[in-house]
């Protein structure tokens, strides 16, 4: 069992499905659904998030494609939305803030005006 992610003109994921193998039957299965979808197709791996493999193995493309992500030839990755115009993409495939968000009991929100983590409070 495989996934794959179909893409439109700008290499927006629309869907992903699951799907047969690369190993089953010596078809090319990206080509295959793609020409069948009439969109680009490109495998995706369930168990890759943050260039990472859950189980030890090598990751697939920077991260599990969703509906949105853009695919990115350039890296060959699927990148999530960027949640804020200030943040950059690491060499993980992972948008990171300006500023690196606190380490203690508070929850933060990200301020991008300020360019700053602010407590939320639940009063």
């Amino acid at each position: 069992m495989a996934h794959y992610a179909f893409l439109d003109e700008n290499n927006i994921v629309t869907q992903v499905i699951t799907g047969r193998d690369e190993s089953d039957g010596g078809t090319d299965w990206e080509v295959w659904y793609g020409d069948f979808h009439g969109q680009v197709c490109k495998r995706t791996s369930y168990n890759t998030a943050n260039n990472i493999h859950s189980n030890g193995g090598t990751p697939y493309r920077g991260n599990y494609a969703g509906i949105g992500y853009t695919y990115r030839a350039d890296i060959d990755a699927f990148v999530p939305p960027q949640p804020f115009p200030s943040w950059t993409l690491d060499s993980n495939v992972v948008w990171q803030p300006p500023v690196t968000m606190p380490i203690d009991d508070n929850v933060y929100s990200w301020n991008e005006s300020n360019q700053t983590w602010v407590v939320v409070t639940t009063e």
